[in-house]
């Protein structure tokens, strides 16, 4: 299985609170609101929309990832008021080594709900069925201790702190690294 395979028509992806789907340019205000908050910057590894043009430049980048099958984020609309809060995904993928990254990244507003761990659930649950995964993993800075948590209630396992591996906003940073593999996931969902 290659990436085309499965971002040349991605699909739209459900859970009980959310709708995963791609981008629009309508989404454009929304992901303003929360890409230029620094709080939801402070941990990313993008920088902060310093304006709409920033916003619209990273939508455009998306959209041309959508048009070409690479690897692209789902976009997460919250279902009960429709809003784009946030967008989760794939980051990396090797399909020789069936292994993939994932990332996320979530509106403030939303913070503490639980909602970032049910997409990223969703992501897991996608990568190891649709796309034959047998590792996932995911990294965080070591002081962002809500993704470290969002991780953790996702199944993922710590692996270890990588040192310096991170440069964000003129810093290096220590990253955790988790990781969940297909046989976990699995028995995980069936106790």
């Amino acid at each position: 299985m290659q990436t085309e395979d499965i971002y040349r028509n991605m699909p739209q992806l459900a859970t009980e609170r959310l709708l995963l789907r791609k981008i629009t340019m309508g989404d454009l205000e929304d992901i303003h609101a929360y890409g230029s908050n620094p709080n939801v910057a402070k941990y990313v590894s993008w920088p902060r929309h310093q304006s709409l043009a920033d916003t619209k430049e990273f939508l455009e980048m998306t959209l041309y990832q959508y048009e070409n099958a690479l690897i692209a984020p789902w976009g997460i609309e919250h279902k009960e008021d429709h809003k784009l809060i946030g967008t989760v995904g794939f980051v990396s993928w090797n399909p020789d080594q069936y292994m993939a990254e994932i990332g996320y990244a979530l509106a403030e507003d939303y913070w503490n709900s639980g909602l970032v761990t049910e997409a990223t659930e969703r992501i897991l649950a996608f990568g190891f069925e649709e796309m034959q995964l047998e590792r996932i993993q995911a990294k965080c800075i070591a002081a962002n201790i809500g993704s470290a948590r969002v991780m953790e209630k996702a199944g993922m396992t710590f692996e270890g702190t990588m040192r310096k591996a991170i440069y964000h906003d003129n810093q290096h940073w220590d990253a955790k690294l988790y990781a969940i593999i297909n046989e976990d996931f699995h028995l995980t969902k069936t106790i």
